[in-house]
């Protein structure tokens, strides 16, 4: 199963996910988190750990304040996977004075 995530992980621009946003299907995986680990899980239904790690905020929606930023962030990049229906992604951290 990870060599077939693997194959789907990259990197992507805000503008790659705008529709996958509209459909409120991407996933935050929080940097702590290995994000092949996370869509393996996702993929599995092993709801015990994906439970466990929303309750810790290692996987998330995008909260409306982290898209509007993105959406004027031109350069915004992340890391993602594909775990259909869903998108995994994990914003890149670029510092303030690089960003806009």
């Amino acid at each position: 199963m990870r060599d077939g995530l693997l194959a789907t992980l990259g990197v992507v621009l805000y503008s790659d996910l705008r529709a996958h946003l509209k459909r409120d299907a991407v996933i935050v995986v929080g940097a702590q988190l290995d994000l092949v680990d996370a869509g393996a899980a996702l993929a599995e239904n092993d709801v015990a750990r994906v439970e466990q790690w929303i309750r810790a905020g290692l996987l998330s929606k995008p909260a409306a304040a982290d898209v509007e930023r993105w959406s004027i962030d031109r350069e915004a990049r992340f890391d993602s996977l594909i775990v259909a229906p869903f998108v995994l992604i994990r914003p890149h951290e670029r510092p303030a004075s690089a960003q806009n």
